[in-house]
């Protein structure tokens, strides 16, 4: 009771607060908070129309990621069971909302014990299944309180997580003690989990089920399908620069102008796919683009007249192409590393590509085994980078070792989903 009197008399006040100010300069934070506007009675209206089925699971993730994570999951179960999705960031929305496999997806509203409530009342679920990390201390108290079990999956606390620090430990204790399987995608992360749990609790290593979407996906593309408008006028490598933010640009962007100085028979065309193609985004990146007097086109600007054998750069101003686009590369850069965290690492792993990320990449464990094992480099640098990629396409062996290093990463990581349905099938 301590701990549920300290989050709601602090900790909820302090978030509802903190979104509402940061909502006023963030047009994300600002499209969250119109999202969740009326989310009981779209809930409500949107289950009204769902099937009525015996049994339901409800899934919650915060963005794009964890949603591929529970995907899996969610099919294999769906046929005989009805599945609710909540999220937290606008990212995911669009996808979560128009996904074929959910009864119901809307935003999760802010943690408090009456909204946690109304959200059980209102889905009944048989069980509770968090993706990833973003776990939410009303509905774990509340949900227990109503004897629904929950599950953690593809789990993963990094060995810097607050969560472990002395001062945070006792809280996340009185949050994780009442939920009944963790399944950890490692046995370090296993072992983290069960610092904060009691010998009682189930602590499972059942791995990443990240590794089966992003394998699926890499095996469903075909080897000539066509991703652009008469992409055969690509003529030199292809680096393809995915899920980036401003900080990650500035290192690639200053690479790539170090490419051009240093190996003008061998400079690639860079395709660049921006995080959030905003058109604040692309303003920003086609004003560097043209400063540095770089030919470049956006996708949405591409004809079947176009020829671009002489082109730089194409900016990527749509969304949901990163990860086939991918299957165009030689060499692949993944973004977030030069800003707090790194992006989906597997998806270029899985089709073959070498890879390349800046320094934070705490946050996936896939990106420490890639660089391990040779399929990927870290860099720090823009200098760094130029030269990562100049060795990949000075060597074609040595490139086509490390994609190849990648792909066999991923396959020795499949088996995930079929051993965390083991656990999530006991309750539906």
């Amino acid at each position: 009771m301590f701990w549920q009197l300290v989050y709601n008399v602090f900790a909820v006040p302090t978030m509802f607060v903190g979104f509402h100010c940061a909502g006023c300069c963030n047009p994300k934070i600002q499209e969250g908070i119109k999202g969740r506007k009326g989310v009981f009675t779209e809930l409500a209206n949107r289950l009204q129309t769902a099937r009525h089925l015996e049994k339901t699971a409800w899934f919650h993730f915060t963005s794009v990621g964890e949603f591929e994570q529970a995907k899996p999951l969610i099919e294999a179960i769906y046929a005989e069971t009805r599945i609710v999705l909540t999220f937290f960031s606008p990212s995911v929305a669009p996808n979560a909302q128009s996904y074929f496999y959910a009864d119901a997806a809307v935003y999760f509203p802010l943690d408090t014990p009456r909204n946690a409530e109304r959200l059980i009342q209102l889905i009944e679920p048989s069980l509770i299944v968090f993706s990833k990390f973003d776990i939410w201390p009303n509905l774990v108290w509340k949900a227990s309180k109503h004897s629904i079990p929950i599950i953690v999956v593809a789990g993963t606390l990094h060995a810097e997580s607050k969560r472990l620090s002395r001062f945070a430990k006792p809280f996340f204790r009185s949050v994780h003690r009442h939920i009944g399987v963790h399944c950890a995608i490692s046995e370090a992360d296993a072992a983290r989990f069960q610092e904060l749990c009691s010998p009682r609790h189930e602590i499972v290593v059942t791995g990443d089920t990240r590794y089966e979407q992003v394998y699926r996906r890499a095996t469903s593309v075909e080897p000539d399908t066509e991703f652009l408008p008469r992409q055969e006028t690509l003529k030199r490598p292809i680096l393809i620069a995915g899920s980036t933010y401003t900080e990650d640009e500035k290192v690639l962007l200053s690479a790539y102008q170090l490419l051009r100085e240093n190996t003008p028979e061998n400079f690639p065309h860079l395709i660049l796919v921006p995080h959030e193609p905003t058109s604040e985004r692309i303003k920003e990146i086609r004003g560097y683009l043209k400063r540095e007097k770089l030919a470049h086109l956006c996708f949405s600007e591409l004809t079947s007249e176009i020829d671009m054998s002489a082109l730089d750069v194409l900016v990527v101003d749509s969304v949901g192409l990163l990860a086939k686009l991918y299957g165009l590369a030689d060499i692949a850069f993944v973004g977030g590393s030069f800003r707090g965290s790194v992006h989906n690492v597997m998806e270029p792993a899985a089709l073959a590509k070498p890879v390349i990320f800046g320094p934070t990449i705490q946050n996936a464990y896939e990106a420490s085994l890639l660089v391990d094992r040779g399929g990927a480099k870290l860099v720090r640098t823009a200098q760094e980078l130029a030269d990562a990629i100049i060795i990949w396409l000075d060597d074609t062996n040595a490139r086509t070792t490390a994609g190849n290093i990648g792909k066999q990463l991923i396959e020795e990581n499949l088996g995930a989903v079929d051993r965390t349905l083991v656990h999530l099938r006991k309750y539906v």
